[in-house]
């Protein structure tokens, strides 16, 4: 099962708050009790839960790197996007819609119809309809390395946005005297990670971004220290 860890890996590192930590948690101890005790239909919905959250956690990161764009794409979509609370606020969209969103990244229809047939297997599975579907363990696993084929594909159309995120905050970030943490980790911990639900996956983006571009920053020797400081706290966890 040491595989199907790897869905951890597309969510946030840091949490705004202990609820929304505490039930990314529940869903995978979800995931991990049943698929232990062979309930392996409800072990697929617990790990589609914590598929839809990534969803969640990259629209919201839409809003918060192209807050325009964000405007535009989600006109005529449920008000939840409006004044969204949270990542979690936009589970009151129908799951199957909302990946039409995800053509800003540049994802083509056939992709999302691939992304919406989950969807409407998970809810065939969820109703009391007198059918297990998954009796076997290699069934759920088929269905559990689509889902990690869809976060990784989603995952590498946000990389321009992600790596615009990390620009900005390069740039933002280089003047210890404006910039809202003199210590440079606490800084990278609350302005980055935290403030952009950014994950594993999104510091490998930020791992590729190539800082030269910003060699004419006033500060660039505080860029360079900025990255080599995420650099070597990535690598420290990698080992």
């Amino acid at each position: 099962m040491a595989e199907h860890f790897e869905i951890l890996n597309y969510l946030p590192i840091r949490f705004k708050n202990r609820n929304e930590q505490e039930y990314i948690e529940f869903l995978w101890d979800s995931f991990e009790s049943n698929y232990n005790n062979e309930k392996y239909q409800f072990s697929f919905i617990a790990y589609h839960m914590l598929f839809m959250s990534f969803v969640y956690f990259n629209v919201w990161q839409i809003k918060k790197i192209h807050s325009t764009d964000y405007d535009k794409i989600t006109l005529g979509f449920n008000d939840c996007f409006n004044n969204p609370t949270s990542p979690f606020t936009f589970s009151k969209e129908q799951e199957r819609r909302i990946f039409t969103l995800f053509k800003f990244f540049g994802l083509g229809n056939e992709k999302i119809g691939q992304y919406k047939k989950v969807v409407d297997l998970r809810n065939e599975v969820a109703h009391s309809n007198g059918n297990i579907f998954f009796k076997a363990q290699e069934t759920v696993d088929s269905k559990i390395t689509d889902i990690l084929r869809f976060a990784e594909e989603i995952q590498q159309h946000s990389k321009s946005a992600i790596q615009d995120c990390f620009k900005r905050f390069l740039i933002e970030s280089q003047n210890e005297d404006e910039r809202r943490y003199i210590d440079i980790q606490e800084q990278i911990h609350e302005e980055l990670v935290h403030e952009h639900y950014i994950s594993q996956k999104d510091l490998e983006f930020c791992m590729e971004f190539d800082i030269t571009e910003l060699n004419r920053e006033p500060n660039y020797a505080e860029i360079e220290r900025i990255f080599d400081e995420l650099k070597s706290e990535y690598l420290q966890e990698e080992n």
